[in-house]
């Protein structure tokens, strides 16, 4: 929207290409076709397409209404999108199935430069150097580590 200029004219594929939800996408054809001066062609839906200057005022009628109902069928469609891929990732966790990487293996190294590392002779940042990870990660490590020798 910040490179539309008056007189532009947008093409999107459908109508819900204009927002992630019902409000937004209102919001924005208002922000493109009423302050910014720039016509919308929705390619999926001929009946909206704002260039067309000679519409009286029952096309405006039915062109605002169909944008209200497309808008909402967009949003709901949104929702049980999201509702679904929820319980899709349930039922998989049920099953037992892992999200993400596997965590990185230890080095060898690393019991012996994390002593050195408690014991101030070695910075963590070092440490993680020489084992080839982000410093990061030997922090994690280490607080594993250090729950397991603790706890």
């Amino acid at each position: 929207m910040k490179k539309t200029r008056p007189g532009d004219t947008l093409f999107i594929e459908s109508i819900d290409r204009l927002g992630r939800n019902y409000e937004e996408i209102l919001e924005n054809w208002r922000i493109i076709t009423k302050e910014i001066k720039a016509a919308i062609v929705v390619i999926d839906m001929p009946l909206l397409d704002t260039r067309q200057k000679e519409r009286d005022l029952t096309g405006t009628f039915v062109a605002d209404l169909v944008l209200q109902i497309l808008s909402y069928v967009a949003e709901t469609e949104r929702i049980f999108n999201r509702k679904r891929q929820a319980e899709g990732i349930a039922v998989a966790k049920a099953k037992g199935v892992q999200f993400g990487r596997a965590p990185m293996e230890k080095p060898e190294l690393f019991p012996a430069l994390f002593k050195a590392w408690e014991r101030d002779e070695i910075s963590a940042r070092a440490a993680a150097r020489r084992l080839g990870v982000t410093h990061r990660t030997f922090g994690i490590w280490a607080s594993q580590h250090s729950a397991t020798i603790n706890g």
